[in-house]
């Protein structure tokens, strides 16, 4: 019999060369990095601890489109060979290029000239929604000599009060 597949059909499918597996699988992965048979667990490099692992895949973004190009890792790659290939080839569209948005959490506003503010004391840039600090989670927040200002004026401020009430008192 070979070496997968069933008595009725022997051809269909391989055996996982994983040391640990020798699963049966109808559709299975061969490495391009080892060219060994695998099935859907062990199919990535680092599960069959494959010997020629540094072809693993990277991504580069390109800053025109923010278009994502997948790259094989091959050594003599060059990232600055790709996106300009990438530039060539027409399909690095500037309009398609994602736009900025409102960096808090669950928001999803697009910011532009006209929507954008930037936070005093964070320096993040934020839609008017979230312009102030509460809103934002903002890691600065107030600082703590304009808190005991405030804190400094309504004593102050409290202080005339009551002393306007003790003269009224006297009189």
């Amino acid at each position: 019999m070979a070496s997968g597949g069933t008595e009725t059909f022997p051809d269909l499918g391989k055996n996982c060369q994983h040391r640990d597996c020798n699963r049966l699988d109808f559709l299975p992965y061969i490495c391009d990095g080892c060219q060994q048979v695998f099935c859907s667990e062990h199919r990535s490099y680092k599960s069959h601890a494959c010997p020629k692992s540094d072809l693993s895949r990277k991504v580069i973004v390109c800053q025109t489109c923010s278009m994502s190009i997948e790259t094989t890792g091959y050594v003599g790659q060059d990232e600055d060979a790709i996106l300009e290939k990438h530039h060539k080839s027409g399909n690095c569209d500037p309009t398609k290029k994602k736009k900025p948005i409102c960096p808090v959490k669950g928001c999803k506003e697009i910011l532009s000239i006209s929507n954008t503010s930037t936070c005093k004391n964070c320096q993040l840039k934020v839609c008017l929604k979230h312009r102030f600090p509460s809103d934002h989670a903002c890691n600065r927040g107030v600082s703590a000599s304009s808190s005991t200002a405030a804190n400094g004026g309504l004593k102050n401020f409290l202080s005339c009060f009551c002393f306007k009430n003790r003269t009224t008192e006297k009189a």
